[in-house]
């Protein structure tokens, strides 16, 4: 009885944490330690932001769990925060297997989240997996949508004035 009570303790506590530590203009869907990876991060590095059934724990050992959050939510509140890389191309998704299809409707939640509208590479399946395992991290979300992997390279923060 005495473990329940601790158990419902810990639960009714867990409830109230998104609402404690919040900074002003940062999204209470980006964690502590995503927040603290993005500031590592330098010029170059790329950082995946996968769908719930990528492989992430195979292909990198640096994975952020980020369960339950879809992906576009993730990319909307780090768009703020993150500089895209201007010198190639910053955002890369998987494409499909062959004699698969792809939503349209991912690319362009993504988009929107990001307020991006450059060019999107796309990447044969194994060879985004190899990219993966270089990548500086991989966000494993709680996206659902088929193909919904994302990678992003970071570009150089403009210095405020």
């Amino acid at each position: 009885m005495e473990k329940m009570m601790v158990v419902s303790g810990v639960i009714a506590a867990l409830a109230f944490l998104p609402a404690l530590g919040l900074l002003k203009g940062i999204s209470p869907a980006l964690s502590p330690e995503l927040l603290k990876t993005l500031c590592e991060m330098g010029h170059g590095d790329e950082i995946v932001f996968s769908d719930a059934h990528f492989p992430a724990h195979t292909m990198n050992a640096r994975v952020i769990r980020a369960d339950g959050i879809p992906a576009g939510v993730l990319l909307k509140g780090l768009a703020p925060l993150f500089e895209l890389d201007s010198y190639a191309t910053p955002v890369v998704m998987m494409e499909a297997v062959k004699g698969d299809t792809l939503d349209p409707d991912v690319e362009k939640k993504y988009r929107a989240a990001l307020g991006y509208t450059g060019t999107v590479e796309r990447m044969e399946r194994y060879a985004f997996y190899e990219r993966a395992k270089k990548a500086y991290c991989v966000v494993l979300t709680g996206e659902t949508a088929k193909y919904g992997n994302v990678i992003l390279k970071k570009g150089v923060t403009p210095v405020a004035k």
